[in-house]
């Protein structure tokens, strides 16, 4: 599977590029313990986040779309330094940050929040037939001064457009958003979704037991045996 993400040629030495999750991780995964004492077990030792597959792996799906410039948060105003090239030749902003009016979230758990963010996507998207993009907050950064809202786009069909990044500022927030901070991440999705119900046969019982009590015996028996 394959994303393919242009921008506009006077752009493209100004802006950070898309990057593959994989290769951007959060600074804290590496630099975490693999294992600690819990004080809440008496001290019986642990193994942390960092064993945990399903959490790294969500991590590093799909691409991190990054900030293209310095954002700056002070006194409830947002500005920026960044003076792209006029493109006669392209119907988009040259900010690099918009915003949300507050009625746009009225009727929803968003109204009332500070500020609504929105982040300007200098990238076109483009994914194979039948595939679309979900967009969401990127795992991994829950300390981000924002919290990007989710959206799935079908960049299969929508690939000359920008989808651009509705955002929550965090209440109290003042400070700047560096260049290059990841602001949403575009993970690949098939949107048809079947599902059946049913209870366990005798076979499938004996066979969950038999994995959950391997799973509990074994550290690490889901990434050794399960994982892909």
């Amino acid at each position: 599977m394959k994303i393919i993400a242009r921008c506009h040629p006077l752009l493209e030495p100004l802006l950070p590029k898309p990057v593959r999750a994989t290769h951007a991780l959060p600074d804290w995964l590496g630099e975490m313990p693999s294992q600690i004492d819990a004080t809440t077990l008496g001290g019986a030792t642990v193994r942390t986040l960092k064993h945990c597959p399903p959490i790294i792996d969500a991590m590093r799906l799909g691409v991190l779309i990054l900030c293209p410039t310095d954002i700056t948060v002070r006194g409830g105003v947002v500005s920026w330094d960044w003076d792209p090239p006029i493109l006669t030749d392209a119907n988009i902003s040259r900010a690099p940050i918009g915003v949300h009016v507050p009625e746009q979230a009225e009727g929803s758990p968003y109204a009332g929040q500070q500020l609504f963010l929105k982040f300007m996507n200098f990238w076109t998207l483009q994914t194979p037939p039948g595939w679309s993009l979900l967009f969401m907050h990127p795992q991994g950064y829950p300390d981000l001064p924002f919290t990007t809202l989710g959206g799935v786009v079908d960049c299969d069909t929508y690939s000359d457009g920008y989808v651009h990044f509705p955002a929550l500022l965090t209440p109290g927030f003042e400070g700047v958003i560096p260049k290059g901070t990841p602001v949403a991440q575009a993970v690949p999705v098939q949107k048809e979704t079947a599902l059946e119900i049913a209870a366990m046969s005798p076979v499938q019982v004996a066979d969950n037991r038999a994995v959950q009590d391997e799973l509990a015996r074994t550290p690490g028996q889901y990434r050794k045996v399960f994982r892909r």
